[in-house]
This record gives structure tokens, sequence and C-alpha cells, in this order.
């Protein structure tokens, strides 16, 4: 295409045919001096490559005018796939150092609890750590209650960033503290501290999936969030009580729901508020093996059928969601 005499304005760009289809883009425009930023802002809305040619035209004394042929070619196939690879990698490296940070300064935190925490005897402080089994709960317990009275809101601060925690990135251990808060606290605040806990860190997870959890989900468990994503969008009118099924009864762990909720686009209202009653049956029997591990390890308590019959219809009640488990699966297919 060469430059032809017409006159033109100093601002127009003129497109043949060919540009608009971009088989064989070629365009041409007449710039004064202090005009080339017209091409860049094109070029980048239009992503394409372009290659300048100068050439004279026009009314030979009018030196401060030229035309400028441009060559536009799209971006290849193979440039672009690099490219969003590229930007994809960029996003997945700074969604982990956001995650990593994240741990970080939780773990200063739990740091903070701990250092901040009343100086405790030599025997003691072996026991002050993530309880792994009952004993340890029972050990853990036994060193927080001789503090409680005295230090009420560091020992329940104490357990409720340590629950959070956990439930936020995922760490095995919360139903022991579940346990341990059922030791600690009437029946009443040890609920309402586990259900909001739970529900509380199961959101951060939840967030925290929505940053790097989609290629990790359909990655190791591709057909596990496909068939739960088509469940999900039939039940989209009846989120609220299909989460607190989901909590209730064991089809799928608490982990896997926490991190693959964000990936199949469930809205966190519904899940936080799914978590939060969905937990409490099967919290009811943490808590009350806390309360009758207390009196059981009281100094000066007797044993007492009471507690432990108790204990019992607990246990059973929350084999309930298991044994018409698919009637409640027919119910929410």
């Amino acid at each position: 295409m060469l430059a032809t005499n017409r006159p033109l304005g100093c601002r127009q760009l003129i497109f043949t045919h060919t540009c608009l289809s971009f088989k064989y883009p070629y365009f041409y425009f007449r710039r004064r001096l202090g005009f080339g930023k017209c091409l860049g802002k094109f070029a980048a809305v239009h992503d394409i490559t372009y290659k300048f040619f100068c050439c004279r035209g026009g009314d030979d004394k009018d030196t401060s005018l030229k035309h400028l042929i441009v060559s536009a070619k799209p971006p290849s196939k193979s440039t672009s796939k690099k490219d969003a690879s590229g930007d994809q990698a960029m996003k997945t490296k700074n969604a982990l150092l956001t995650v990593a940070s994240i741990f970080l300064v939780s773990l200063l935190g739990l740091a903070y609890v701990y250092f901040s925490f009343p100086q405790l005897e030599d025997h003691e402080k072996q026991h002050v750590k993530l309880p792994w089994d009952i004993e340890d709960a029972k050990k853990l317990g036994q060193v927080l209650d001789r503090y409680k009275d005295r230090y009420f809101t560091e020992v329940l601060g104490g357990i409720f960033i340590t629950y959070i925690f956990l439930q936020t990135f995922a760490i095995p251990g919360s139903i022991f503290l579940s346990i341990l808060s059922g030791f600690l606290f009437p029946f009443p605040i040890a609920l309402l501290l586990v259900c909001f806990c739970s529900a509380t860190g199961a959101s951060l997870c939840f967030l925290l999936s929505s940053l790097v959890g989609r290629r990790v989900v359909y990655k190791y468990w591709p057909e596990r969030a496909a068939q739960w994503a088509a469940t999900v969008k039939k039940q989209n009118d009846n989120l609220f009580n299909y989460m607190v099924f989901l909590r209730v009864t064991p089809f799928l762990p608490n982990w896997f729901i926490n991190i693959v909720a964000p990936v199949i686009d469930v809205p966190i209202k519904p899940f936080w508020l799914g978590t939060f009653f969905g937990v409490a049956p099967p919290s009811f029997v943490a808590i009350q093996t806390g309360k009758t591990l207390h009196q059981l390890s009281s100094s000066d308590a007797k044993f007492s059928w009471n507690s432990v019959i108790l204990l019992a219809v607990f246990a059973v009640l929350s084999l309930i969601p298991v044994l018409v488990k698919q009637r409640l699966r027919r119910k929410f297919e």
C-alpha cells in the first residue's frame, strides 16, 4: 500500500477494508509532529504489532507533514497462549505469596497469645500445646482451668484464635478444641464459641481458596468438584439448607467443603450461616465429652453415671444423620 497525496486531517485515521477483517491489515495516516501517541493507544487497545515506513507526500513545501504506513498484525496464537500462561503463573505466584504471608502473620498472632499468657509453672508448660488426642485436651484443660477465673479473657481469646487458625488453614485438631471448650466453659458459651469459630475459620479458608484453590481443585479432584458443582446448581434456591445438610452429615469432609465451595461459586453468606448452624449437632457430643472429662478428672468429684449416660445419649443422637443419610441424600438430589 502506498501513501497518496490526498489531503487528510492531521488527526485522521484511514482504514482499508482489509484492516477491518484483520486478514492483511494495512492502514495509514498523516500526522503532525507530536501526534505519535495516537497509534500507540490504538495498538494497545487492539493488541497489535506495527512497523513504520516513512515517506514524503502531499505538498512538498509542507515539511511538517508525513505519511506513515503501518503494517499491523494480530499476535499469533502461540504468543497469546504463552502470554496468558505467563500471566496466570504470575497471578498464582502472587496468590501463594499472599497465603504464605497470611499464614506467617497468623503464626505471629499465636505466638503473641502464648507469650501474653500469665507465667506458667515448669510442669505446666509441657501441656500447653495443640491437643492431638483426648488425653492432650484433658491435660491442657487441667492447666487452663487453674487460670480461667483470673484470666478468663486470655484463656477464651487463646482458644478462639487457635480454633480459627486451625480451621482457616485446614489443620486437623479442632475437634479436640471443641472438647477443651466443653471442659472449660458452660455449655451455652462453649457451643456458641465452637459454632462461631467453625463458621468464621471455614469462611477464611473459603476466601483463601478463592485465591489459589481453582487450579488445585480441578487438578486433584476434577470429577468430584464437577459432580458437586452440578448438585449445588440444582440447590441454588436452597443453599442454606444444603450447607446445613453437608455439615451435619458425613458425605463430604469439612476441609473439602471449605476449599471447593468458592471454586464452584457458592456464595459466602449461606456458606457461613449454614456452617454456623450445621456444626452445632456434631459439636454437642464434643462439648459434652469435655464436660464429662472435667467432672471425672475433678479431685472432689465422684464417679457420675449421669454424666456417662448423658454422653452416651449425645453420641447416639450424633449417629442419627448417618443412619438417615440415604433419605437425606435423596432429598437434596
